[in-house]
């Protein structure tokens, strides 16, 4: 059974500003991005458990090698909900990641 999924206000201006830049950096780059993200995220909400839990319960997971952004996430079995804090850029302080 698939698991709804949200995403904190946060995740949703990291993944917009994702986009943005990767449509910038090369025309169709971005919508590229939004597919593959989109994919990852409804996997996640098939099999929310089939990450690791990391720290505070929460799970990640790389978007693709071809970009680096990990999706980082708590699963709510009780709701049947995945909620997305962060679409996090692997360059940036990782300990950061689990703020929300």
């Amino acid at each position: 059974m698939n698991y709804s999924y949200r995403l904190h206000p946060i995740a949703e201006k990291e993944y917009s500003d994702a986009y943005a830049w990767y449509e910038d950096a090369q025309l169709g780059l971005g919508e590229r991005f939004i597919e593959t993200a989109t994919k990852k995220i409804e996997s996640i909400a098939v099999q929310p458990d089939v990450y690791g839990s990391k720290r505070k319960g929460y799970r990640e997971t790389i978007i693709s090698k071809d970009f680096p952004y990990t999706i980082v996430y708590k699963v709510n079995h009780h709701k049947k909900e995945v909620f997305i804090s962060s679409i996090f850029h692997s360059k940036r302080n990782p300990g950061r990641k689990y703020r929300r």
